[in-house]
């Protein structure tokens, strides 16, 4: 993948008009590189969903620009006419539950957003035994959601975010109900998928086992975002 990964300038996000008006993004600026993670953290209401919300197309901004791969998204006014094409097929998502789906078994939740997306059936089942082997859960292929771990269940989760190759991935405390080894390991291999695949991933967090793992953070509060190097502990 080329291009950006991801970047945001100048992001404002308005709720309300007049006296009620809050802004609840005010200029954010953001980039993360092709196959690189960054973190994101802030207290509560400082604007951390708003911000995953706008990245993800699921409510719209008030102004500024995002790209997301080698494509602008938003610039003052959607790029995309398609936004629901966009979130299939550009930006995965992990989120702090793993919400596969429990009738489905572990390949064809990875497989469906390929098929859903056009791909022959066999090609996303492919894609999707691949992904499942790359993150050491091959040998779930078959298990129902239910019969899987919890750290079986994320890893399965990115797997699904991956299925269809896209420059993003945006993960919302996708480590929250994990213990310290578990976490550790989602975020391992979330920085290997990222270099292997070439894509840009901001985890927003609040998890203190996993915030020394990042080499960038952004800190966001009052709706502003603030960049500072991390201390890159070794995830090996």
């Amino acid at each position: 993948m080329n291009g950006y990964g991801i970047r945001i300038e100048g992001l404002r996000k308005r709720y309300g008009e007049g006296d009620a008006a809050v802004d609840a993004l005010k200029q954010v600026n953001l980039t993360v590189e092709p196959g690189e993670v960054v973190g994101l953290i802030g207290p509560s209401g400082s604007g951390k969903s708003t911000l995953l919300k706008c990245l993800g197309a699921v409510i719209e901004p008030t102004a500024g620009r995002m790209v997301l791969g080698d494509e602008v998204i938003f610039d003052d006014g959607w790029k995309i006419r398609d936004l629901r094409a966009l979130r299939r097929d550009k930006i995965g998502f992990v989120f702090q539950a793993p919400y596969l789906i429990p009738f489905l078994d572990v390949t064809d939740n990875v497989a469906l957003l390929p098929m859903l997306a056009g791909q022959p059936n066999a090609v996303a089942r492919r894609r999707a035994v691949d992904l499942l082997e790359a993150l050491d859960v091959a040998h779930r292929a078959k298990a129902s959601p239910s019969e899987l771990s919890g750290g079986e269940q994320q890893r399965v989760a990115i797997a699904r975010a991956l299925a269809n190759q896209p420059p993003v991935i945006l993960a919302d405390e996708p480590t929250a109900p994990l213990d310290s080894e578990r976490a550790l390991a989602v975020i391992r291999i979330l920085n290997q998928m990222a270099q292997q695949y070439r894509t840009a991933i901001i985890v927003v967090t609040h998890d203190e086992k996993i915030i020394p793992t990042f080499k960038r953070l952004y800190h966001i509060r009052d709706g502003q975002t603030y960049e500072e190097k991390g201390e890159g502990m070794a995830l090996s």
